[in-house]
């Protein structure tokens, strides 16, 4: 499995329904799990990202069809980084030239 982190930000539908985001978050995870992704951690942030997510998924396109299926919604925008756990970092770090 891929890990993905994503920041995401309210949009202005988002934060004027921002009582209804532990539904929408609810929502979005039983979403992803029925597209095979797995929603591991969920944080409210302050600062520059409202929120910062840290998801599984088995490949980069099923988390881009995720993530787009949930920014179709209107309520949040996000930009999300592939990530690379200490291992498979240490993996392609020992395997360079």
């Amino acid at each position: 499995m891929a890990t993905f982190i994503s920041l995401i930000s309210y949009t202005e539908q988002g934060i004027a329904n921002v009582k209804d985001s532990p539904k929408r978050l609810d929502q979005a995870r039983d979403a992803f799990a029925a597209m095979g992704v797995t929603l591991k951690d969920v944080y409210l942030t302050m600062g520059a990202y409202d929120v910062v997510t840290i998801t599984e998924a088995p490949d980069a396109e099923t988390a881009a069809k995720a993530l787009l299926m949930i920014g179709s919604m209107g309520s949040v925008s996000s930009t999300t980084l592939t990530a690379f756990p200490e291992a498979e970092f240490r993996d392609i770090i020992a395997g360079l030239p």
